[in-house]
C-alpha cells in the first residue's frame, strides 16, 4: 500500500526559488477568458510546469483577485504575468521576440497536439480563447499555426483550463 505524502515531503521550491529557476520556454496567452476560476487554474498549472509567463488579454482579469486566488492558490504571485488590452498586441510582441505562436483552436488545417513536433532551441507561446467564442479569428490569422486536441466523444470542446493543462504538460514534457 502506498502512503500519501505530506506537504512537507513534496520538496517543492519556494516562491523565491521559483523566480530564479530556469523556466520552460513557453508563454501562455489567455484571449478574453472570462472565468476567474479558469484563469486561476491556468496560473496554477503554469507554476507547476515552470512556465515563463502568462499574458492576460482583453476581458481576462488580472491579479490580485480573491476569486482567482481560490484556484491559483498563490501561483498568481509566483508566475510572471502581463496584461494586454488587445490579444493581437501580445501576439505581435511575442513574434518580435521570436516566439513561435500557436493558437489552440479547432480550425482548418490545425495540427493535432499528438502530431506536434517541438524544437528545444525555440521559444513558444500558446493562446487559449474565450470559453464560448474561442480564439479570435484575427489572433488565429496572426499565429504561426493552430494546434487542436483530438477528441472522440460527443462534446465539441473541453474546458479552457483543462485544455491548458493538457497543452502545457505536453510542451513541458517535450521541451
Amino acid at each position: 500500500m502506498n502512503r500519501k505524502l505530506k506537504l512537507e515531503e513534496l520538496n517543492r521550491i519556494s516562491a523565491e526559488e521559483f523566480k530564479q529557476a530556469e523556466k520552460t520556454p513557453l508563454i501562455v496567452v489567455l484571449d478574453n477568458v472570462r472565468s476567474l476560476h479558469n484563469v486561476g487554474a491556468v496560473f496554477r498549472t503554469s507554476d507547476a510546469f515552470l512556465v515563463e509567463a502568462v499574458y492576460l488579454c482583453g476581458i481576462t482579469s488580472t491579479p490580485p483577485n480573491a476569486e482567482m486566488h481560490k484556484t491559483a492558490l498563490g501561483a498568481e504571485y509566483t508566475v510572471e504575468w502581463k496584461y494586454f488590452e488587445r490579444t493581437i498586441d501580445a501576439v505581435n510582441v511575442l513574434k518580435d521576440k521570436n516566439y513561435q505562436v500557436f493558437s489552440i483552436e479547432q480550425a482548418e488545417g490545425s495540427t493535432p497536439l499528438t502530431d506536434l513536433k517541438l524544437d528545444n532551441s525555440k521559444k513558444y507561446a500558446v493562446i487559449f480563447g474565450n470559453e464560448v467564442r474561442g480564439v479570435q479569428q484575427e489572433v488565429i490569422n496572426a499565429s504561426d499555426a493552430c494546434v487542436e486536441l483530438p477528441q472522440f466523444g460527443t462534446k465539441h470542446s473541453l474546458n479552457v483550463s483543462v485544455t491548458a493543462g493538457i497543452v502545457i504538460w505536453e510542451f513541458a514534457k517535450n521541451l
